[in-house]
């Protein structure tokens, strides 16, 4: 009886585990069946994300390489250019995390090693022991793992005392101290790198010095907006003597790129504001100039007066302001760029299909020229000539051939009527070595001015316009020389007190090393 009644205790408990074993496997397989759903509302979740994010991409990459952005005024479209890349990032790194498996290892991004020349500021990171937290036993030191980040400080202002001790001969009494070091501005509180400083970021990184103001005030220096204004009056005007100085040594260039666009000016009497106009020279034929000249009017009287006794090679596009000079010994060079353009347009609006072939002659013609680069004077004539100059007399004769056929009015006869004008402007570069293919130099110089000009509102006079100018070109100089232009106006505004005049090219940034 009693091992009856053992046997049906032992059977019960059997059944109780076996009951629980069940439960817990139903339990475990519920677990995972909602995981299972997860997952896949997870996946679908991610897969129509995806979708999204790729549509979105592509819009984007429309609007950012699209023909629309093109119609931009240049600062704004830099400003959307910027936007919309920001937004490319940020949606390229949701679908690469969308994209990686769970269980992949994570691609390390490849980011360029931070520049060797800045200062290192280390911090050390001990640990809260010096004993093993194990054992007890001292730790031993066994290497260094190390990181580092790219970090920055605001605007850093600090006060330079100059100070002159005095001695004295008690023999004679003669007093005898260092000289007092002379400054730009007289008795004058900035040192050079703070007019530096204010200069760059007003004419470089477009500032106007209310927004430079503002930012000063932020590391406690209170600087009112008419005195950085009278600091860059005064040391535009001390800088002057070396854009005059510059200006001479591009007139001496035997190829002068021009061109022009327009900024405001203040018109105190009418209470708004008129057009001006910066005219850019360019010189890339050695150490590369820049000259920009500020100007009330578009008149090619302002073009005559800057070259003056020039007599060489003048690349523009067909601006009629121009057309005085080359009756006077100047030769007139045309731009590709320019030609390239129209057919571009007329490509891109879908107006004309014999704009194609137009595009791929003057394709053909920057091919050669990107082969023969860099070769000397004598093998790069020859290579035009033998080269470029065959598909010249296939691009013209093919003018020549549709002009005729083409609807007067039509976008497509205006471009080929332009381009065969032109011509023998245009064919020019093929019969001299020195002579680039279009005015792409210039244009590039002239770039920056579209932000700038959205900063600096308008220039009050034509005096500042002229400064501004001045201390502009010193700036676009320095760049295409390869310098940073910061170093090199606080060298220039330190040594410019005291330099000789006679050796004043000793500053100018085409020389300055």
């Amino acid at each position: 009886m009693s091992v009856d009644a053992s046997t049906n205790d032992d059977l019960q408990t059997r059944l109780r585990e076996a009951l629980a074993a069940l439960a817990d496997r139903d339990a475990l397989i519920a677990q995972r069946d909602a995981q299972i759903t997860e997952m896949a509302a997870v996946g679908a979740y991610r897969a129509a994300r995806i979708k999204v994010l790729e549509a979105q991409m592509a819009a984007m990459n429309r609007a950012l390489y699209g023909r629309r952005s093109e119609q931009l005024d240049p600062a704004q479209r830099q400003l959307f250019e910027e936007s919309l890349e920001e937004d490319i990032v940020a949606i390229q790194t949701e679908l690469e995390t969308l994209k990686e498996s769970p269980s992949a290892p994570r691609r390390q991004p490849k980011r360029l090693p931070l520049p060797e020349h800045l200062p290192r500021e280390e911090v050390r990171h001990e640990p809260a022991s010096c004993t093993c937290t194990q054992c007890g036993n001292a730790l031993t030191p066994m290497g260094e793992d190390v990181t580092e980040q790219l970090d920055c400080k605001p605007a850093e202002f600090f006060v330079r005392r100059h100070i002159y001790p005095k001695y004295a001969c008690r023999a004679c009494e003669t007093v005898t101290a260092a000289p007092s070091q002379a400054s730009v501005i007289e008795r004058g509180r900035p040192a050079p790198g703070l007019l530096a400083h204010v200069l760059i970021s007003k004419y470089a990184d477009h500032l106007p010095l209310y927004r430079q103001q503002q930012i000063y005030q932020r590391s406690g220096v209170e600087l009112a907006r008419s005195t950085l204004a009278d600091w860059t009056g005064a040391a535009g005007v001390a800088l002057m003597p070396l854009v005059s100085a510059m200006k001479a040594d591009l007139l001496q260039r035997p190829v002068i790129h021009a061109d022009e666009t327009p900024v405001a000016l203040l018109d105190p009497g009418a209470g708004k504001t008129a057009r001006a106009y910066l005219f850019a020279y360019c010189a890339t034929d050695g150490p590369p100039i820049t000259i920009f000249d500020f100007c009330t009017s578009r008149s090619g009287e302002h073009a005559k007066n800057f070259l003056g006794a020039f007599r060489g090679h003048l690349v523009v596009d067909d601006y009629a302001g121009y057309k005085a000079l080359f009756a006077e010994n100047i030769t007139e060079v045309g731009c590709w760029a320019h030609i390239r353009r129209l057919f571009f347009e007329l490509h891109a609006a879908k107006a004309s299909a014999h704009a194609e072939p137009a595009l791929r002659y003057i394709a053909e013609l920057y091919r050669i020229e990107a082969e023969i680069k860099g070769l000397d004077p004598p093998e790069r004539l020859a290579r035009r000539q033998r080269d470029a100059q065959p598909v010249l007399d296939a691009f013209k004769q093919w003018i020549d051939n549709l002009l005729s056929a083409a609807s007067p009015n039509s976008g497509l006869a205006k471009a080929l009527a332009h381009t065969r004008k032109r011509w023998p402007a245009l064919v020019r570069y093929v019969d001299n070595a020195s002579l680039p293919i279009d005015n792409n130099p210039v244009e590039r110089s002239i770039r920056p001015i579209a932000v700038g000009r959205k900063n600096w509102l308008f220039a009050g006079s034509k005096a500042a316009g002229e400064r501004a100018a001045g201390i502009m070109s010193l700036i676009a100089t320095a760049r295409q020389n390869g310098h940073e232009p910061y170093a090199y106006l606080k060298d220039v505004l330190t040594r410019l007190p005291t330099h000789p005049d006679r050796r004043i090219t000793e500053l100018l940034p085409h020389r300055w090393g």
